[in-house]
């Protein structure tokens, strides 16, 4: 099974240029906890999350109006390709530790998220799911402020 079979299209995103507020408020129309950021000519650069917002620009009481997402995103993006197989992106998630990946096609173009939620209720294979909630599911040590 290939990931496009199983990957949620038409993902919404934001510019980098957007400000958080901007952000905030799709994800909040749309209940969702991440977006897509796209950069010029609306190749993928970066995604923003709640937990950036929260964790980059509310701790440090930044001005919603005035941050720009691309001031605060996350720029390395794993991602697959939508013509990969299931198991593949399965293993990335696990070796990652992400619950979703941002589906590209061959050219580079955004076309869809796949997350283990897709995974669990769209694949025929539970062990692919079950692998990969394992693998994200292990908890990582906590970074202690002066740690490095």
């Amino acid at each position: 099974m290939r990931v496009r079979e199983v990957m949620t299209r038409g993902v919404e995103c934001v510019k980098a240029t957007d400000n958080i507020a901007e952000a905030a408020r799709q994800m909040q129309q749309l209940n969702v906890g991440s977006l897509p950021v796209v950069g010029e000519n609306h190749k993928l650069v970066g995604i923003i999350t709640d937990r950036d917002i929260t964790v980059r620009a509310t701790a440090d009481a930044s001005d919603p109006s005035a941050t720009m997402v691309r001031d605060i995103m996350t720029p390395h993006v794993t991602f697959c390709f939508d013509d990969q197989n299931l198991v593949d992106a399965a293993h990335l998630m696990e070796e990652k530790q992400v619950r979703r990946l941002v589906v590209l096609d061959r050219e580079q173009h955004l076309v869809g998220i796949v997350s283990l939620g897709d995974l669990a209720v769209k694949s025929l294979d539970e062990h692919i799911t079950s692998v990969a909630l394992e693998g994200v599911s292990f908890p990582a040590a906590p970074v202690r402020a002066g740690q490095v």
